[in-house]
């Protein structure tokens, strides 16, 4: 079973900087569950049909304008009907005025009413935004990702292979570390993964034989980033004789995580291997391919066609 993640109502207002207007008894304890976002137009003209009552709800320029062409009777049904659903919390955006009738039956079924300042279109993307951040799928797991050129590289690798001297490797060369060791990767959206550290990790790396440094106070604090888009996996193999490497990349392979394919390369290392040079360029080769560039593909196509050209050279 999928786990549910929530956001406090009080984490939005502080990040929004909403004004509570009535706060209901349990606002401490109101937490949002769905990343999406409602404006009740119809519903205030009394259509409820596939309403979804655990959205929050916004009101703007255009549903106060229409409300006050109702009279004062008419707008008490209307929010009572609509309070009756228990919604999390109603936003009123461009710092407006609320109705009466709309305080007074917060306050008879015990809804949260809160005001923004910002328009009703970007209050409600951001929010919608920013629960989605929230709310996203989640998953750990055991790596290193670091920004490199503006990639996010996730590093897999057995324990003591080398991805944290190698981070430090790149943090030195000027990239940035985003986590070392545990590596919390959020989907953020259906081709999108985000990748972090947990708080208690966060710029933290162990090297061995050395111990735990804070790579922020240590290179100061351009050396980190709190999260990074996920755009490469780097899977770190002992070299194996006889094992059958790529070797021009033409094969493209995917990792899937929490559903989303993410391109996926394996490095085999060995003694004298930079590491970091070699990261540089995968990140580097990666976005050309995202840009549609492929190295390798016009390596082969040059090949077939010098061998095209010497075959045609043969008279027979």
């Amino acid at each position: 079973m999928e786990h549910i993640y929530t956001v406090p109502l009080t984490k939005l207002v502080e990040d929004f900087q909403l004004i509570a207007l009535h706060k209901a008894e349990d606002f401490d304890r109101i937490h949002i569950t769905v990343d999406d976002v409602s404006r009740p137009g119809l519903q205030l003209a009394g259509f409820f049909d596939h309403f979804e009552p655990m959205r929050l709800q916004v009101l703007g320029n255009v549903e106060t304008s229409y409300l006050q062409k109702l009279s004062s009777e008419q707008r008490a049904i209307i929010f009572d009907h609509l309070f009756s659903y228990k919604i999390p919390a109603l936003v009123i955006s461009r710092n407006l005025e609320p109705l009466p009738e709309c305080l007074e039956m917060a306050r008879k079924h015990d809804i949260t009413v809160l005001r923004s300042q910002d328009a009703t279109s970007s209050i409600v993307s951001s929010l919608i935004s920013s629960l989605k951040a929230y709310l996203a799928p989640r998953i750990t797991r055991h790596g290193v990702l670091v920004e490199i050129y503006g990639e996010g590289i996730l590093i897999f690798g057995d324990s003591g292979i080398g991805k944290s001297e190698a981070a430090v490797e790149l943090v030195k060369r000027g990239h940035r570390l985003v986590a070392d060791d545990a590596v919390e990767i959020k989907r953020i959206s259906p081709t999108q993964l985000v990748g972090g550290a947990p708080d208690v990790l966060r710029h933290y790396i162990e090297l061995r034989g050395i111990g735990v440094i804070n790579v922020a106070k240590l290179f100061g604090m351009g050396a980190v980033k709190d999260s990074s888009n996920i755009d490469l996996i780097i899977n770190i193999v002992p070299w194996q004789d006889g094992e059958i490497y790529d070797r021009l990349g033409l094969e493209s392979q995917y990792a899937d995580i929490l559903g989303v394919k993410i391109p996926s390369i394996t490095v085999p290392v060995t003694p004298g291997r930079n590491l970091a040079v070699i990261f540089e360029v995968a990140a580097m080769n990666n976005r050309q391919k995202r840009m549609g560039y492929n190295a390798a593909v016009e390596f082969t196509e040059q090949l077939s066609k010098f061998f095209q050209q010497s075959n045609e050279g043969i008279k027979f």
